[in-house]
């Protein structure tokens, strides 16, 4: 997917980087795999605001992904390639021998035309989903479940891969895009490949309306507030902490930067081997 950029002959396209979309082979999605995203505006059931900088954007409709693949020993043919408007990665639209048809999310290389199949007899190919005890080690995958059955949860954004390092003792190690190393169950599926739209991250918004498109609204910093309004607000002129040293929170005093947010005795912290930053993970 290449990106295109624009002559700057206005201050808005100086910047602005948008898809040629020149990989999407249907414009319209199908009928039956769509429903209506329903805006709340950051409301609650109550109408309150609970999350903020949430509102507008343009009208967007939800394509049912089939992130399970448990249609298994059953061939299928890639019909089109598809925008979605709720991701940054393409969607593929296949179709089954028994004419059922179904969305998958398009892993980079995957043409129209070719055949994909799921379970664990199938071939280790392109697109394929298999479990991971039947995936060669040292390939690339995504679409990765946690939870055996539960569907794909982890590696779903675009250009995203993980990689399978070895298996022992009924678990799987993979290292996931952040640079963690995980132990997953070898039960779980995961779809070879790598997922497409590489380009995605080049692409630059370049003005405030693309935002507002995407339904974000803009908030202001809280150190050019009022102490009333933000704890980071006030201070004698421009002020970068407030008038005095002072970690950046949120308006309610939650700090901003520096807080782990991840439950020290979480149970899962088990099956993490190497974390993020490369330091191995002590159970405590």
């Amino acid at each position: 997917m290449p990106v295109k950029a624009f002559r700057p002959l206005t201050p808005s396209t100086r910047y602005t980087t948008v898809s040629d979309y020149s990989d999407i082979t249907k414009k319209r999605p199908e009928r039956k795999l769509v429903s209506i995203r329903k805006k709340t505006g950051g409301r609650n059931a109550y109408g309150r605001v609970t999350a903020r900088g949430i509102g507008g954007g343009h009208k967007q409709k939800i394509r049912l992904v089939d992130f399970r693949r448990n249609k298994h020993g059953v061939a299928a043919t890639v019909t089109a390639i598809e925008y979605d408007p709720c991701r940054s990665a393409r969607l593929a639209l296949v179709e089954y021998a028994d004419g059922e048809k179904r969305y998958i999310v398009a892993p980079n290389g995957l043409q129209v035309g070719a055949k994909i199949m799921s379970g664990a007899t199938a071939p280790a190919e392109l697109g394929n989903a298999l479990p991971l005890k039947s995936i060669p080690v040292g390939l690339q995958i995504h679409n990765l479940e946690i939870i055996p059955g539960k569907g794909g949860q982890m590696v779903r954004t675009a250009g995203g891969a993980a990689t399978l390092m070895s298996r022992d003792e009924g678990y799987a190690l993979v290292r996931l895009p952040s640079g963690e190393i995980r132990k997953i169950s070898e039960a779980c599926y995961a779809t070879i490949g790598q997922v497409g739209n590489l380009e995605w991250e080049n692409i630059v918004l370049g003005k405030a309306g693309r935002s507002r498109h995407r339904g974000i609204r803009p908030i202001n910093r809280g150190v050019s507030r009022n102490p009333v309004d933000h704890p980071n607000g006030g201070g004698a002129g421009k002020s970068k902490s407030g008038g005095g040293w002072q970690q950046p929170t949120s308006p309610w005093g939650l700090l901003a930067k520096g807080y782990r947010t991840r439950h020290k005795k979480k149970q899962s912290n088990r099956f993490i081997v190497v974390r993020r930053d490369g330091r191995p993970m002590k159970i405590k």
